[in-house]
């Protein structure tokens, strides 16, 4: 029987997962809200089949086979774990889980279910240049690795009457900037490089330590922000960061220093990194995704365009156009789904595979945790993966 697809969630990402579902001619049968009515409106709006009234709907549907997550954090670790209780395939946005406590139980149950694929939604790791970069990485064409900086910035959450779920606690976990956008450039980073994150040294900053909270209680991540009549509001304390710094240092003895903001005026969805090497230094920027550049000591620096006559194979696979037309953020979960779907349908995962794993996904919330310790404590916090 042909695996079709369930989505939960019907905020910002879940109709990115269920477009470059139906761009790869993968069926999505339904998806679900947080009610019924958003259940339904949403499966009118997207074309789809189904909106189911509950979870358990969802997985006693036959059909479904695959069942995408793109729900508030804290739902997490249930809805996982009953999907593959229930026979189902796995693709989870990240983070995985709130703590590690959590994710440990569900790289546990993934190794109980080895014939079921479980994956993690790091997409930047499809963009073809960053597959680019990791192949030149890995196979020493830029030397050894000295040293890692970068940031990722936006400014969605730059007033304090910008609210979202994400803010609080409660409903993403104890880190905010870090756990929703540092943890793509950590996952991004070590992705490239092969390198794991040893030590951490935080610093944390709450810049709106009381929001507006509007009557409805949350707004979409990303959504216009439209005139009229401004709603009464509730104000609501945040303990949640919205700015982060963070030195990193690399088994191996390499260094790295890593930015976040979701505070900083006109920046979008900046993710930017460069990695230094004793031959080359490789950079690129998410706002400029077609584009690598390449740093030289002894002759002229080279901005390598994504064209895939010019990639590897590895990065080739993964880009679906000639150079000259774009790829972007949407391209990405396509060819990210491409790689996870193929697994699919040879019925396991494969041994190593270039999207992430529940392994890399809990590895992401030991950084977290250890970036939360250091920042409490002012000093150094080793990596306890």
């Amino acid at each position: 029987m042909e695996q079709k697809v369930g989505v939960v969630g019907t905020g910002f990402i879940g109709p990115v997962h269920v477009e470059a579902l139906r761009r790869l001619g993968i069926e999505v049968k339904g998806v679900l809200g947080s009610a019924p009515s958003k259940s339904e409106a949403a499966a009118r709006k997207m074309g789809l089949q189904k909106g189911y009234t509950s979870y358990k709907e969802m997985l006693s549907d036959r059909e479904i086979g695959v069942v995408h997550l793109t729900s508030p954090n804290r739902f997490h670790l249930e809805q996982v774990l009953a999907a593959l209780e229930a026979g189902k395939h796995v693709i989870c946005e990240k983070p995985l889980g709130m703590t590690t406590q959590e994710t440990r139980k569900l790289l546990a149950a993934a190794k109980r279910y080895p014939k079921q694929v479980t994956a993690v939604n790091y997409n930047l790791r499809f963009y073809p240049l960053n597959l680019q970069a990791r192949s030149m990485v890995r196979a020493g064409a830029i030397g050894e690795v000295f040293h890692i900086k970068g940031s990722y910035v936006q400014d969605w959450l730059l007033y304090p009457t910008d609210f979202n779920w994400r803010v609080l606690a409660s409903e993403g976990g104890a880190l905010r900037a870090i756990g929703d956008i540092g943890t793509h450039w950590l996952d991004l980073i070590t992705f490239i490089t092969g390198l794991e994150v040893e030590s951490v040294m935080a610093d944390l900053c709450t810049v709106h330590p009381v929001r507006q909270q509007p009557p409805q209680g949350s707004v979409e991540t990303f959504s216009a922000k439209k005139g009229g009549k401004k709603p009464t509001t509730t104000p609501v304390k945040i303990h949640t960061e919205d700015y982060a710094s963070v030195l990193l240092r690399f088994k191996g003895g390499q260094r790295g220093v890593l930015t976040v903001s979701q505070v900083t005026a006109g920046r979008k969805n900046a993710i930017e990194y460069e990695i230094a090497g004793s031959k080359q230094a490789l950079a690129w920027n998410g706002e400029s995704p077609e584009q690598l550049w390449i740093g030289e000591r002894n002759e002229a620096n080279r901005i390598l365009l994504r064209d895939p006559g010019m990639l590897n194979d590895a990065a080739a696979t993964y880009t679906s156009y000639p150079g000259g037309h774009a790829e972007g953020f949407p391209d990405t979960f396509k060819q990210l789904y491409k790689a996870v779907y193929a697994d699919i349908e040879v019925g396991k995962p494969s041994k190593n595979p270039l999207y992430a794993t529940f392994e890399d996904g809990h590895k992401e919330l030991a950084l977290c945790e250890a970036i939360l310790v250091s920042s409490k404590a002012g000093k150094w916090a080793k990596v306890k993966y």
